[in-house]
């Protein structure tokens, strides 16, 4: 299988919305790493009103190959009606830790 790599940025509600998270796509090998980074002030338009929250930032690490497998197990677990799920791709990283990356997450099950 083909390894492209993506950074995959979700908002959680919740430190243990984002673990909870986080487990489900380790488990299933989803992502190699799973940052998960409290402390966010999110301030956005829902349903025509402008809204503020605290949030809980996670940071995947995972791939082209496993995103919609990872948005699934993300809209099906994630206590947001219209959760973020946005996917970058890294254009520079170090061949080591691209390695690592790849090794730890291509064996989806």
């Amino acid at each position: 299988m083909p390894f492209s790599p993506r950074l995959v940025f979700i908002t959680a509600s919740s430190v243990d919305e984002a673990r909870n998270l986080a487990q489900r796509i380790l488990e299933k090998h989803l992502a190699a790493c799973v940052n998960i980074v409290p402390g966010l002030e999110s301030h956005y338009w829902w349903q025509d009103k402008l809204e503020s929250a605290s949030e809980v930032q996670m940071i995947i690490k995972s791939s082209a190959e496993h995103f919609e497998a990872l948005a699934e197990i993300i809209r099906w677990h994630h206590s947001y009606e219209c959760p973020e799920i946005v996917a970058i791709t890294p254009t520079e990283m170090s061949p080591e830790y691209q390695a690592w990356w790849e090794s730890n997450c291509g064996n989806a099950s």
